[in-house]
């Protein structure tokens, strides 16, 4: 199976500029794909976490956050660290117009900055939690999937204009993007869950680094 492309820098650019005024609801838009490109959480996690995930009691931000157990792909918890400004900047925006729109809200306006800390961080445009699809294998084995976020990431790609870009190009990106910057497999391997480095190594082989990018830094 082929692996999915990395985005590129520009690309994702793009892609959150042209978010930003389609669809039905831009300000979580945006802030979904920052997301998805600045955790590497899959559909099914991000759409299970919790504003107490993002956000402290007083309203500050839980940097150093975890992915409960409870949700991640494979059972077991791993560091989810809220650092990036831009990834910040944008769930804030979006949590403003949650409060703004009486999505998830509370009357504890000095909690949580006003919004319940046991509801969905994201929320569909009606302001409610997204729906997750039931499936039975041939062997008996239940899964589930949440189809509508995949979905919109999808849509979100398709409308800039950028070839077979989803949530999967999202995750292998994040992971390529840390490997250019030097991190270790390890630590790649820590951020993303997956269950081994040979794993993480598949991930990153073949990173279409751009050679002019390449080029440009030798000297």
């Amino acid at each position: 199976m082929a692996k999915p492309p990395v985005i590129e820098s520009h690309e994702i650019r793009h892609a959150l500029k042209v978010a930003a005024v389609t669809g039905q609801n831009p300000v979580r838009d945006v802030a979904l794909l920052t997301v998805f490109y600045g955790t590497g959480l899959t559909p099914n996690e991000v759409a299970k976490l919790r504003v107490s995930d993002y956000l402290i009691e007083n309203g500050q931000i839980r940097v150093d956050s975890k992915l409960r157990s409870e949700i991640a792909f494979n059972g077991k918890a791993r560091p989810l660290v809220w650092a990036n400004a831009k990834v910040c900047a944008a769930i804030d925006s979006y949590l403003s117009y949650r409060l703004s729109a009486h999505h998830g809200i509370t009357m504890r306006r000095a909690a949580y900055r006003g919004v319940d800390p046991n509801s969905p961080l994201f929320l569909t445009g009606e302001g409610g939690p997204f729906a997750f699809t039931r499936r039975v294998t041939s062997t008996g084995a239940v899964s589930y999937s949440c189809e509508t976020l995949t979905e919109i990431v999808r849509r979100l790609h398709q409308q800039a204009g950028i070839e077979n870009g989803n949530a999967s190009a999202a995750r292998r990106t994040f992971a390529v993007r840390l490997h250019r910057d030097g991190r270790s497999l390890k630590l790649i391997q820590e951020l993303i869950g997956v269950s081994s480095l040979t794993a993480v190594k598949n991930l990153v082989e073949g990173d279409p680094v751009r050679l002019p990018a390449i080029v440009s830094g030798v000297i």
